[in-house]
């Protein structure tokens, strides 16, 4: 019986591994990777990896065991409600103890089209029957500052107004997952994650200004200018409208909801984006 962590490669995985690697001995943790060659990192800390991706149905039969305990971290890619349903359909034939899933903050009240697969997701494991936790993470800090050099020389911009966002760090809510998946009491559960603080975007841009000593202004556009400005900027135009549709949620208040469960999960304060900041600055 092990932990078995999805997408084990990927900026989330990396770090959830890593914190299962502080909390439990590497035999019991599996990384589940699409490339041995990338998870060759994993492998030299004796983490078990296991090659399978997410759209090869063989593949993900043979990556989970019976009593497994499996992180299901969500894909990217425009097919992953399949992606999902598969791994769901594997785990249940393996016969796995329990699946957790990294949602979206909200759950099936989340009304804005970046949540749609995770709400039809957490439905496809409730119809499983399988032990669940759900951990809806809201947003991190690093979707801001990864683009701090973007920012400095062109100015923040987005189409959120004045509303607030509660992030955390991408490593906190690794946390929170690697304390779910080794701990008592997580089944049929399910946690809203987000910040301890909220701040707005032009309040980020006045604490990037300070720490960077340019002056960075937040360009507040309309949904379409916004989303002119991404496909402008080389995303394709349905991932361009989810973004834009995350900051109509963030107007209208929707990820700056603090519940307090990622801090009590983590046994400690979310990381403030200006640490964030300080941290990308740094880098």
């Amino acid at each position: 019986m092990s932990i078995v962590v999805t997408a084990a490669t990927g900026h989330l995985g990396t770090l959830v591994v890593d914190e299962l690697l502080q909390r439990v001995p590497a035999d019991q943790v599996v990384a589940v990777a699409r490339n041995a060659e990338k998870a060759a990192p994993l492998a030299d800390r004796g983490v078990e990896v296991r090659i399978a991706d997410y759209n090869d149905t063989d593949a993900l039969a043979k990556a989970f065991g019976a009593g497994d305990t499996v992180l299901l971290i969500s894909g990217l890619e425009p097919n992953r409600l399949d992606q999902h349903r598969a791994v769901i359909a594997a785990a249940k034939e393996a016969g796995v103890a329990r699946i957790a899933y990294t949602s979206a903050l909200g759950g099936p009240k989340a009304d804005f089209d970046l949540a749609t697969d995770h709400i039809a997701t957490e439905q496809a494991i409730l119809d499983s029957g399988l032990p669940y936790t759900f951990l809806r993470n809201g947003w991190y800090n690093e979707v801001y500052t990864d683009q701090i050099p973007v920012q400095l020389a062109n100015g923040v911009v987005g189409s959120a107004g004045d509303g607030r966002i509660a992030s955390a760090a991408r490593r906190d809510y690794a946390a929170a997952a690697a304390v779910v998946l080794t701990g008592e009491g997580h089944e049929t559960k399910a946690y809203e994650l987000n910040g301890d603080t909220d701040w707005t975007l032009t309040e980020y841009a006045a604490e990037l200004s300070k720490q960077s000593g340019k002056a960075v202004a937040y360009n507040n556009l309309s949904p379409a200018d916004h989303a002119q400005v991404l496909v402008g900027a080389g995303l394709p135009e349905p991932v361009a409208q989810l973004f834009v549709g995350v900051d109509d949620a963030i107007e209208r208040g929707l990820l700056a909801r603090r519940s307090g469960d990622l801090s009590r999960l983590i046994g400690r304060p979310t990381t403030p984006v200006a640490d964030a900041v300080a941290a990308a600055l740094k880098a």
